[in-house]
């Protein structure tokens, strides 16, 4: 889980901190703690305070405007809103990765393929470079079948996939394309192996793991198993 998400969506919470922050949502433009306070309602020390936190947490970001109307002294500080998503998902779920693998399959597609075949192309090209960076990251070189599974392990945990072994198989979990997959359970869990053949076949380790559709309820579809 994103800690500092979940810290962000926590000074929320405050209901002073969540009026500052859709005040200065909505300005449209970077706004001063004089303006905040005043809009809120409170003193601009305390505004000074919680947009400060506001900040510390990523929520607003600040800088110095021009000093407009003013004839001595710095320029006023001034907050505006973050331009990243802030989001905590419980369990992990990445609709952004499914959606951005379909995007690019209906922009790439070839003359000779179907919709279907370009999107199980891109998503095990995305994972073939996902599992080439963890190679990398591990210094590369030739490892065995148990060193791939765990290889796979850990980079499947850190993507939500919450992994866990049975019977010297690697199972999974979370569906991080769960509930769209409920929608077109072939599509997205076709993709779904797409993707994690690609990133076994990124790690090197092709020729001993595979993964395979084994769909069970409350689980990933695809499990990555010894060959």
């Amino acid at each position: 889980m994103d800690r500092a998400a979940v810290a962000a969506i926590a000074a929320l919470d405050d209901d002073v901190r969540r009026a500052l922050y859709e005040h200065v949502r909505a300005a449209g433009e970077p706004v001063t703690r004089e303006q905040a306070a005043a809009a809120v309602g409170i003193s601009r020390k305390l505004a000074a305070f919680h947009l400060d936190k506001l900040v510390d947490v990523g929520v607003l970001q600040s800088g110095f405007g021009p000093a407009t109307g003013r004839r001595v002294g710095r320029a006023p500080r001034r907050y505006e809103p973050v331009q990243e998503d802030i989001s905590v998902r419980m369990p992990e779920r990445s609709p952004e990765l499914l959606a951005s693998i379909l995007v690019e399959a209906v922009t790439t597609e070839r003359s000779d393929e179907r919709a279907e075949d370009a999107a199980l192309r891109v998503a095990h090209r995305r994972g073939t470079a996902l599992g080439a960076a963890e190679r990398s990251r591990l210094r590369g070189g030739r490892v065995g079948t148990e060193r791939a599974l765990a290889a796979s392990e850990e980079l499947l945990t850190r993507e939500g996939f919450e992994p866990f072994r049975e019977e010297g198989s690697v199972r999974l979990r979370n569906c991080p394309f769960h509930p769209v997959a409920g929608l077109a359970p072939a599509l997205v869990c076709g993709l779904n192996r797409a993707y994690l053949s690609g990133v076994v076949e990124g790690l090197d380790a092709e020729d001993r793991v595979a993964a395979e559709l084994a769909p069970r309820p409350g689980e990933c579809c695809v499990a990555l198993r010894p060959r």
